[in-house]
């Protein structure tokens, strides 16, 4: 009798298992089949262009004759007997180091004072975010406007009050900074991401810090900014990527400033004046839809994600690890 009691037992036992394990096998079932059109995404958008893009870097390729493998040819090229791209490397550097700090002060800046308003917050944030909305292309075309040193109105109002307003987009040393004025201008997004980050500041901290006799410079700089890192963090990865990537901007201001009617691009003005607006991206499109060397382009891309995702782990490390002297502190 004992025995028949303990088989029925291990059967039950041996059947709830069984039952556990299927059930766990469905839900994983479910969970994949919910994933998988964003894996198959990924895989279709991301994985295959990427790896796609790794071969022909070390290919000769001009879409129209089969790609010839040529080994490091591109990339030794690209260091060695191509001199435009020095040239555009270091514009891309200066607008990395110089408009990711102005898009991140800026926007820090502005967030600050939208978290100070007593009335008409509202009427304020969607006007500073309002800029961010225009096509990128439409912007630059009224920027050169604007700033056009004849008969721009930013120059008419600088002559007015006695200021030489210079030549701006035509002047290879302030075309740059005028490119970092029109994305400044556009960096609501980024403003409405730390506006949110201070307005999750606890009060309690500000409270504890007027009480420590903190003044507002020490407050912010002892409660405000450990507080916010993080999206700080996000917003100059994000800055430092959108420069490595400064495409449309460029193109469109160098044609334009040039006189080109066709500001998609004309070759004979692209990075005008003196190519001062000839950045990398701009370069490597040049290299690829108007020369047709796409394996060369490829090869400039692959260069450009490794150095993105270099500074991007960078940046992440040193978050990190200054987190974890504070939480040591």
């Amino acid at each position: 009798m004992t025995t028949t009691l303990d088989s029925r037992a291990v059967g039950s036992s041996s059947a709830s298992t069984r039952t556990r394990k299927g059930n766990a096998a469905r839900r994983r079932r479910t969970v994949f089949y919910f994933i998988a059109p964003a894996m198959l995404g990924f895989l279709i958008f991301f994985g295959y262009p990427l790896i796609a893009t790794v071969y022909y870097s070390f290919t000769r390729y001009d879409l129209i004759n089969a790609p010839e493998f040529i080994g490091f040819d591109n990339y030794i090229r690209m260091f060695t007997s191509e001199p435009l791209v020095g040239t555009a490397a270091y514009n891309t550097l200066w607008l990395v180091i110089v408009l990711t700090f102005c898009r991140v002060v800026f926007a820090l800046g502005t967030a600050s004072i939208i978290s100070r308003l007593k009335s008409g917050v509202g009427l304020v944030r969607t006007l500073c975010y309002l800029p961010s909305l225009a096509p990128p292309a439409a912007a630059t075309l009224a920027f050169v406007f604007l700033f056009n040193p004849e008969y721009g109105p930013v120059n008419a109002f600088l002559r007015a009050v006695g200021i030489d307003g210079g030549l701006w987009f035509n002047d290879p040393a302030m075309s740059k900074p005028a490119l970092t004025l029109l994305v400044m201008w556009g960096s609501g997004e980024l403003m409405i991401i730390i506006l949110a980050a201070l307005l999750d500041v606890p009060q309690e901290q500000y409270e504890a810090a007027e009480l420590d006799g903190a003044g507002p410079v020490r407050r912010f700089w002892h409660v405000t900014l450990p507080s916010i890192s993080p999206v700080l963090l996000f917003g100059v990865v994000n800055s430092m990527i959108f420069a490595l990537q400064f495409f449309t901007q460029a193109i469109v201001a160098g044609s334009a400033a040039a006189g080109a009617a066709d500001v998609a691009g004309n070759t004979r003005f692209i990075g005008a004046p003196q190519n001062s607006t000839l950045t990398y991206p701009v370069w490597l499109y040049v290299q690829g839809f108007r020369y047709f060397n796409m394996g060369y382009a490829a090869a400039m891309a692959v260069l450009l994600f490794i150095v993105s995702a270099g500074f991007t782990w960078i940046l992440v490390r040193q978050l990190r690890k200054s987190q974890h002297q504070e939480e040591g502190g």
